[in-house]
């Protein structure tokens, strides 16, 4: 067993990587004088992966959702339902799936190795039937028509439709009803054996914990297993987006809009380019901003505006978004002034501003235990490290920033989704 410590001289911190013997990849970050712990457990494993082969044998494709259907029924067993477990340990627990892995988690303040038993039990132990997962297609057909009439949902994936032709992120990722209808307990089984093998899948626990509490319940709860190879497939996607402007009306207060800019997304970032990003994402739309104050002014934007990188296997974009009463005018507005600042570049003040204030943040985010966690678990999976991020960006150049930004943002390629009240005939 390979147990590495990983230090970062600037955070003064440090945790522990740990190659266990059944192929399962741990991490294990003490936070003295904590009293809470917090455990995730997850699969390189999401919505976007329904084309793969393994070990070089045929492709096999399986229904969109079938990720998210398979996370719901993980928490069934013979035995009962994994959630009335963590009940009798009083832990809080919780799972999701997003578009490039699937996580199951619980946080506590106290028994936390039996609560650490019961996550790595339940998640190695699959238990499906007709009947169970016949039962499930309601729930979650419902669960599917909720997103379906939630405005913020659909402002998004309405985006993500515009941008992207083939990549299978722009597929919500519970499926659709009639995919869900061709989900079977053999098809859950199939997915299950390929993708919840330990060698594809990480645990990570932060807090009131130590590595040897830690491996005790490892070694005594995995189950080791052969390491397969897989492979997932997407259609080539064009740079190009396919629709600049997308609308839906829907019943709501204040029209809602996402901007998106769809970028190159040939392989993944590394920790330098997502500190870069961002810090130039900091210095063009945080709140202290001149394109910020200007939006406001003009009285396009409220507090609920925001803007993010959305980054995964093969696809790549940052979009800006929230309220506005005219967001035409407010796409308009983002669009000019990043066409403005590519000709000058970020000023130095606004640069220091912002470099500061996402170190900051970083640093700050060591304090919470499942921010902890689940930075370690995203940063693992695109195979980067939370330390070396933070080094990046206390390290960073107002050049490597310009840089940045004259790679990114094309104002030509971006995609605009409104939803809105249907207008009054």
């Amino acid at each position: 067993m390979n147990i590495t410590e990983i230090k970062s001289e600037i955070a003064g911190d440090s945790y522990y990587k740990v190659e266990h013997p059944s192929g399962l990849t741990i991490f294990v970050y003490p936070k003295e004088g904590y009293t809470s712990s917090y455990a995730i457990f997850g699969t390189r494993y999401g919505s976007i992966n329904t084309k793969f082969s393994v070990n070089g044998g045929d492709i096999i494709t399986v229904p969109d959702g079938i990720a998210h259907y398979l996370e719901h029924k993980l928490f069934e067993s013979e035995e009962g339902d994994a959630f009335v477990r963590y009940a009798k340990t009083g832990a809080n627990a919780n799972a999701y799936t997003s578009f490039e892995k699937t996580c199951y988690l619980f946080s506590c303040t106290d028994k936390f190795d039996e609560s650490l038993e019961i996550l790595l039990d339940f998640v190695q132990d699959p238990y499906f039937t007709a009947q169970t997962v016949a039962k499930e297609q309601g729930i979650i057909g419902q669960e599917i028509k909720m997103y379906d009439d939630s405005p913020d949902w659909r402002v998004m994936f309405n985006m993500l439709e515009g941008m992207y032709h083939n990549h299978p992120v722009k597929i919500d990722i519970a499926g659709t009803v009639e995919t869900i209808a061709e989900i079977t307990a053999e098809k859950l089984y199939e997915v299950y054996n390929v993708f919840y093998n330990l060698n594809n899948m990480v645990l990570c626990v932060a807090g009131n914990v130590t590595v040897d509490g830690v491996l005790k319940v490892a070694d005594k709860m995995l189950k080791p297993c052969e390491k397969k190879e897989i492979k997932n497939y997407f259609e080539t996607e064009p740079y190009e987006i396919k629709e600049p402007y997308v609308e839906q009306t829907f019943p709501v207060s204040m029209p809602l809009f996402n901007l998106g800019f769809k970028e190159k997304a040939d392989k993944p970032l590394n920790e330098n380019q997502l500190a870069c990003t961002d810090i130039l994402l900091s210095a063009l739309a945080s709140n202290t901003s001149t394109l910020y104050r200007k939006l406001m002014d003009s009285n396009l934007i409220n507090s609920s505006f925001s803007y993010e990188l959305f980054e995964g296997p093969g696809y790549c974009s940052v979009i800006f978004g929230g309220e506005s009463r005219a967001p035409k005018q407010a796409a308009e507005m983002i669009k000019q002034y990043i066409s403005d600042i590519k000709k000058t570049g970020i000023d130095k003040e606004d640069f220091e501003i912002a470099r500061k204030s996402v170190y900051g943040d970083s640093v700050s985010s060591l304090n919470s235990v499942s921010a902890i966690s689940n930075s370690i678990i995203d940063y693992e999976m695109q195979g980067n490290e939370i330390f070396t991020y933070i080094d990046a960006v206390a390290n960073a150049r107002l050049e490597d920033i310009n840089a940045r930004l004259a790679e990114m943002l094309d104002v030509n390629n971006c995609t605009l989704s409104v939803v809105k009240q249907p207008e009054e005939v």
